[in-house]
């Protein structure tokens, strides 16, 4: 019998493997499965450290496809190895470790490029990008996916970094791009909206949003942040969340909004449910939200497509299936020992 073998999958392998389309495409599969009852999250888990950074924890069960899994990193000053691993959902074999910063990315914008195809008005025509930071190029390249977006404003507090970005957006899609001198001047007019920061108080109010505006907040996902005012969640004609438990665990903003009754919270609705019913805005929406925290179906629904790739293309590094080995339960004759006192 041959030995079962798992594979390492890296970066390099990732991006070879799926373009930001294709994971917006495989995202809705998973989020269609999730609303079958398909998928099913494992609501995320993490501990905070040093005044910022965090230690995260999310996964997701796919049974039908035959997979489990879960995605593990530290966020700190320093940076971040993001890690998917999948396994086997019926034997519990290792199938796979995915370096996971490209998916991270991919899965974050998927997930915007989602909720603004169903949630924004469908002649969109100018975004603002709130954010300058690793998140913020896909972010773009997702809204830019599903709406015919002819102009972007950014606004970031680092000036350098901003003017920065604002000229690698227009040399990358090709569109006039403005930087704006704070986020009332980048969000005016737009048709939708995209926060990503750090935010720890709110930096965006409804007096800001025109009406018909969609808005993903996508950089609030423990409680010590937020980045909508109050006033944004009691205009929205639609709050929607990736993870409506996640959401009530960690987004401070509809925690602080909705409290602890289940009924209020009601009237927020999970991306699935939204992709299940496939309806288009309707005009008569003044507001809509997306509150992104992340979540596991969304990182097994692009690891499992990429896997697949992997397997069909011969990428990625095979090794061999970890082995079961019995514990050492006394100490070798020899060996130095030490007592209490």
């Amino acid at each position: 019998m041959p030995e079962q073998t798992a594979r390492w999958i890296s970066e390099s392998d990732v991006v070879s493997l799926m373009d930001l389309p294709a994971a917006i495409q495989a995202l809705e599969l998973g989020l269609a499965a999730e609303a079958e009852g398909h998928a099913t999250n494992m609501v995320k888990t993490h501990v905070e450290w040093d005044g910022g950074s965090t230690l995260h924890a999310i996964g997701a069960a796919f049974p039908v496809d035959g997979f489990v899994g879960t995605k593990t990193w530290a966020h700190t000053e320093g940076g971040a190895t993001p890690l998917l691993i999948l396994f086997d959902s019926h034997t519990g074999a290792l199938k796979a470790v995915i370096e996971a910063f490209a998916l991270g990315q991919m899965r974050t914008a998927s997930a915007s490029g989602v909720a603004t195809k169903w949630l924004a008005a469908v002649d969109a025509s100018e975004f603002a990008m709130i954010g300058t930071g690793k998140q913020a190029l896909t972010q773009v390249a997702a809204v830019l996916a599903v709406r015919p977006i002819r102009s972007v404003r950014v606004f970031g507090r680092n000036r350098e970094r901003l003017e920065a970005f604002v000229e690698r957006v227009r040399q990358e899609f090709g569109l006039p791009v403005m930087a704006a001198a704070g986020v009332a001047e980048a969000i005016e007019g737009a048709g939708v909206v995209t926060v990503a920061t750090r935010a720890t108080q709110p930096i965006v109010t409804s007096a800001m949003l025109s009406r018909g505006a969609h808005i993903n907040t996508i950089g609030a996902i423990v409680p010590s942040r937020a980045e909508l005012a109050a006033d944004v969640l009691a205009r929205a004609n639609k709050i929607v969340a990736d993870s409506v438990p996640q959401a009530r665990k960690l987004s401070r903003e509809l925690i602080e909004f909705f409290g602890d009754v289940a009924a209020a919270w009601e009237r927020v609705e999970s991306l699935a449910s939204v992709v299940q019913k496939s309806q288009p805005r309707s005009p008569a929406q003044d507001l809509t939200v997306f509150k992104s925290l992340g979540m596991g179906v969304s990182d097994l629904a692009l690891g499992i497509e990429i896997y697949r790739q992997a397997i069909a293309s011969n990428l990625g590094h095979p090794f061999a299936h970890p082995k079961k080995m019995p514990p050492k339960l006394r100490r070798s004759s020899g060996q130095n020992q030490t007592t209490g006192a």
